[in-house]
């Protein structure tokens, strides 16, 4: 899977799912990384091909929330320890 990007955290519910992304930008400050989420719906077409869609029956738009939500609890967990690490950094510098 040789340039391919994974995901840095997948969550699941029946047949809706959601992925974090971690991408990596520039700015006038350097590089900086951002965390994007997507959502998704597997399913079996009439040929038996599992497709993805990104819309939602009325069921499946709780599975949906739930999945993003889980998606943000991580990315704020994840951009809370990034922000520890460059505070303790800091305070080692300092010392």
């Amino acid at each position: 899977m040789q340039g391919q990007t994974l995901p840095i955290a997948k969550f699941k519910a029946g047949t809706v799912s959601s992925a974090i992304w971690q991408n990596e930008v520039r700015t006038e400050k350097g590089k900086g990384v951002i965390y994007k989420a997507t959502v998704q719906r597997r399913f079996m077409d009439r040929n038996g091909e599992w497709k993805s869609s990104g819309s939602f029956s009325r069921n499946e738009i709780a599975l949906a929330i739930y999945c993003l939500q889980k998606a943000f609890e991580k990315m704020i967990e994840i951009q809370n320890k990034e922000a520890e690490q460059n505070s303790n950094i800091n305070e080692e510098a300092v010392i």
